[in-house]
């Protein structure tokens, strides 16, 4: 049985991510990646995201922070909304032409009042994989792996991201972070005592 992995590579992750920025340009698939990528989100939380949850339209401004009830879990979350995840959602907000509050950010081309379904998040996140030759087992759920495997590789405390995932235990985010042996000889190979 396969399981989904994390983009460990950052040259890798950086072709994936410019993959509907500059390959197949397409707005929504590339601000929906920065956007998995960027706030460790399960994609159906992302794909409930509407514009009023990150942008006051008052002010014409971003919101510093995105409030949600995860859905799985039924847990409230509060992710800080990054220079990253502004400047990929902005031109997708302009591209709109309209952008109303109650829409949905990665909605769906046939009806805007509906967001992309999961199936068709997982076919963008993999044909942007398989275009950029990334190793089989990336999905959706990778964006939120990648998220947690470079925080690791960051030096963020493992409680510290068990907590942002809102994981009940260690032993799950540690299945999260796909620790490989290359992980683990890196650290011995830096211990010099």
């Amino acid at each position: 049985m396969s399981k989904t992995e994390p983009i460990r590579k950052p040259g890798q992750l950086t072709e994936f991510k410019n993959y509907y920025l500059h390959t197949h340009p397409n707005p929504r698939n590339y601000a929906m990646i920065i956007f998995g990528l960027n706030t460790a989100l399960r994609i159906s939380d992302i794909l409930k995201t509407t514009w009023e949850m990150v942008y006051d339209f008052d002010t014409h401004q971003y919101l510093e922070h995105l409030y949600l009830q995860e859905q799985k879990t039924g847990k409230s979350t509060v992710i800080p909304l990054n220079h990253a995840v502004i400047q990929a959602l902005e031109p997708l907000r302009i591209s709109k032409n309209g952008c109303q509050k109650e829409d949905y950010l990665f909605n769906s081309q046939k009806n805007r009042k509906h967001p992309i379904c999961r199936c068709q998040a997982y076919r963008i996140i993999k044909k942007a994989a398989v275009d950029t030759k990334l190793p089989e087992h990336i999905s959706c759920h990778s964006l939120r792996k990648t998220f947690g495997y470079y925080a690791w590789k960051n030096g963020t405390p493992p409680a510290l991201i068990m907590d942002i995932f809102n994981h009940s235990s260690y032993q799950i985010t540690k299945r999260y972070l796909c620790i490989e042996q290359d992980d683990k000889d890196e650290v011995f190979m830096g211990i010099y005592l």
